[in-house]
């Protein structure tokens, strides 16, 4: 690794092996954890009250003279109360097609996705050169070359440095990142690895569409953009507010295609999403988790730090239901989805920003990061503080 502020040292003993907290801990089939340096969002300029933007995705989605009765109310129980947009309110009737969204896309995507590098890379003290691996996730534009290997160009990364740009996961893409720059760490002991999430959702609402997918995610979904720096856990990086990656597990439901993701065409993406999810998250979640965590000799009560992705209000839920929580272990996710709406990929990094940031959990707190996305898929990141 080549980041001066945090210099290689040997391996940080298993949790089980600390001696200084007195808590048993468990450990991943070798004891090997990656950290979390820094995770910092970007969000677009334009910010908009709910209300303001209820009327516009009327005037975008439906027919003239159409009842607005229903979409007001999908808004008005969306759980939402501002959202960030990639453009001004008045330039998306001008959008004409999916190659002018796209076009959009790539730009905006560009300027929040170097906004939140720059970020996180300088709150880790890491340069663009000390980057081995960038992973770049975003389901609202494509692009080749792709957003990452634009950025590392333009950002002064190595040209050795290896990337991965990834289309297809969604909203579980923020936690599924976290998941894959830890595998790539437990391998790789000296590199830095970052995870950026561009996601524009408002770029992907389809005109003239009034089916209730299209007006469900009209009233959920906003913009911005997260990067993660993660590196391996050394003996003495345990620094305050930073977690570390302790295990993951990912989990595909076959038979369950139908219920999540987009129906590609000529006006680009069209969402598809199923009234079915909370029913899948409500039978399969809980079960699932409960097992994944005691595997590690942990229960959900053991959980002090909750981070689930806002995919809605029936979603949370549902979680809260299956897995018996408090009202208040949601809150995090409740407050990001009415701050900013559903960002996809970048909502759950958004919440681990304002965790780590704001008052982080005391040194052995346990917390679960979860978010479901198309396949229908899960995947599960146990942190610890």
């Amino acid at each position: 690794m080549r980041v001066p502020t945090v210099p290689r040292f040997a391996p940080m003993k298993p949790p089980s092996a600390r001696e200084d907290d007195g808590i048993t801990a468990p450990t991943g089939p070798d004891g090997r954890e990656s950290v979390v340096a820094a995770v910092r969002t970007a969000l677009p300029e334009h910010r908009y009250d709910q209300s303001e933007l209820t009327e516009l995705i009327g005037d975008l989605c439906l027919a003239p003279g159409a009842d607005r009765a229903l979409l007001r109310r999908l808004h008005g129980a969306s759980g939402v109360r501002t959202r960030h947009l990639a453009l001004p309110l008045d330039r998306y009737a001008a959008i004409r097609d999916f190659g002018e969204a796209n076009a959009a896309w790539m730009t905006a995507g560009l300027e929040l996705g170097e906004r939140a590098l720059a970020s996180a890379l300088g709150a880790a003290g890491v340069s663009p050169s000390d980057v081995d691996l960038l992973v770049c996730t975003s389901i609202t534009g494509i692009a080749a070359p792709s957003l990452d290997a634009r950025l590392a160009s333009r950002m002064g990364m190595r040209p050795d440095v290896k990337r991965i740009p990834v289309f297809g996961l969604g909203c579980v893409a923020g936690a599924a990142g976290l998941a894959r720059l830890h595998d790539y760490l437990r391998g790789h002991r000296d590199d830095v690895a970052v995870l950026l999430s561009v996601e524009l959702c408002s770029l992907t609402l389809q005109q003239r569409d009034d089916s209730a997918a299209n007006l469900v995610a009209g009233a959920l979904f906003g913009d911005g953009a997260a990067a993660v720096v993660a590196h391996a856990a050394h003996a003495d990086d345990r620094r305050p507010g930073r977690p570390t990656v302790v295990a993951t597990r990912s989990l595909l439901y076959p038979g369950t295609e139908h219920l999540l993701g987009w129906a590609i065409g000529a006006g680009g993406f069209r969402p598809v999403v199923d009234a079915g999810i909370p029913d899948v998250v409500t039978a399969r979640i809980g079960p699932d988790l409960r097992a994944f965590l005691s595997t590690h000799g942990l229960a959900p009560d053991d959980i002090g730090v909750w981070l689930c992705h806002p995919g809605g209000p029936r979603i949370l839920t549902a979680v809260a239901h299956t897995l018996d929580l408090p009202e208040e272990a949601l809150l995090s996710a409740r407050r990001a989805l009415a701050a900013s709406g559903n960002m996809s990929s970048a909502s759950v990094l958004r919440i681990l920003e304002d965790v780590t940031t704001g008052h982080p959990p005391p040194p052995g707190s346990w917390g679960v990061m979860m978010a479901m996305g198309p396949g229908f898929c899960v995947e599960f990141v146990l942190l610890r503080w």
